[in-house]
């Protein structure tokens, strides 16, 4: 089995930092359905601003709020406005890997969803593999560089 992305929310910006509360990310439940993140699910969240990354478990907040609230002592990482990368993950066969379809969804400065993506790998003839982002719309998002294991 390998530990693989599952959903994303990229460039979600912290919107209040609650140290007194007992622990954990508090997330829109929109946002969460959306990228398929679960109440109670693991998350990894990498703080763009300060580099800083940790691992806690996901709450749902108010419906509609398009809220980010670290709580407890993962109030200590992160700044109201601070930009965050949030991740889940999945463990799949490398069979499977290819049928794995994770939803990413980029944010503006308010939190309103800016762009919707799916990461894709394929393989290729050789028994390789390649990697796209395609968007909404099915166009794909240059990547910095073509995956290959052959």
């Amino acid at each position: 089995m390998r530990k693989i992305i599952a959903g994303k929310l990229h460039g979600i910006h912290v919107t209040e930092a609650n140290l007194h509360y007992h622990g954990s990310i508090t997330l829109d439940p929109d946002h969460c359905e959306e990228a398929g993140f679960l109440p109670m699910e693991f998350v990894e969240i990498w703080n763009r601003n300060s580099g800083i990354r940790i691992s806690t478990y996901v709450i749902l907040g108010e419906r509609g709020s398009r809220c980010c609230m670290l709580n407890g002592a993962a109030a200590r990482t992160c700044q109201p406005g601070d930009e965050l990368i949030i991740c889940n993950s999945a463990y799949v066969e490398e069979a499977q890997l290819t049928a794995v379809k994770p939803r990413v969804l980029t944010f503006n400065k308010e939190n309103h969803i800016a762009e919707r993506l799916t990461y894709s790998v394929e393989r290729n003839a050789e028994g390789g593999y390649s990697f796209a982002i395609p968007n909404e719309t099915g166009n794909a998002l240059p990547v910095p560089a073509q995956v290959v294991r052959s």
